[in-house]
């Protein structure tokens, strides 16, 4: 027996636990039937909405809301943390920022946001690229500040000017941090996108979806839009991690 090949199939033994757990609990109705459905009634409701309902229009504005939010983050925030991390003195002197406001939860300043950019997308996207930013620059600077030191002392005796000990070195050794930031970073923006479309005058999204279920105890499309939006954090961060296994290579090297 190819014990190799069977491995690729243990990411689907939790799957098949938490399955196998819901179909007892519902069959033997220990959760009231109307509050828990069957797995057969919410993969009905994920499939009848993400193909001949609402769903699918939602699932598709949620991903754009995040993908915006992390493009914004990233632009804003990998730079900056190249930046901020080249130099130590100039990251400490920022660090009570950064730290104060990545522990701050980004729900608390939705008001903010409402305040500056309305009741509308902007504010949604905006808040969490604010999220999503701190993540990642604080990944990116920590990631060029552990920069191998004897990378560096070989490049700068070898002649390399600052910059091309900057661009050459520390840029490609901060490379793993920096997919830990925009996978940390992505994953939070889809938690700030949804919850914002819970609360923040929504007409449509995954948030909005699973909230208005609730509302109207239609439970089989509340866990559907769930499921969802779980499958979306999944599939985003995977999506990265692909990336990151094609293009930094070197990682641990």
């Amino acid at each position: 027996m190819n014990w190799k090949r069977l491995e690729v199939l243990l990411p689907l033994v939790g799957v098949v636990v938490l399955l196998a757990v819901w179909s007892v609990v519902t069959w033997l109705r220990i959760v009231d039937p109307v509050l828990l459905p069957s797995p057969a009634a919410t993969f009905k409701a994920l499939w009848t909405g993400m193909f001949h309902g609402k769903l699918g229009v939602d699932f598709v504005k949620t991903v754009e809301r995040t993908i915006y939010s992390t493009i914004i983050a990233a632009i804003v925030a990998i730079p900056l943390g190249i930046l901020l991390g080249s130099s130590e003195r100039l990251y400490r002197s920022v660090e009570f920022l950064i730290d104060f406001f990545r522990s701050t939860p980004a729900s608390a300043m939705f008001p903010l946001f409402l305040v500056l950019f309305g009741v509308g997308d902007r504010t949604k996207i905006f808040v969490a690229s604010f999220g999503a930013a701190l993540v990642i620059l604080f990944n990116v600077a920590y990631g060029v500040m552990n920069a191998r030191k004897t990378r560096i002392l070989a490049a700068r005796v070898m002649g390399a000017s600052r910059l091309r000990v900057l661009w050459d070195v520390m840029l490609l050794e901060s490379m793993p941090a920096t997919f830990v930031g925009l996978r940390n970073g992505v994953s939070l923006a889809l938690v700030i996108v949804v919850v914002a479309e819970m609360f923040i005058g929504s007409v449509d999204g995954l948030g909005q979806r699973v909230f208005e279920a609730q509302q109207m105890f239609e439970m089989p499309d509340m866990y559907a839009a769930i499921f969802a939006a779980g499958a979306l954090g999944y599939g985003l961060n995977l999506l990265f991690l692909t990336i990151e296994r094609r293009f930094v290579h070197w990682s641990g090297k």
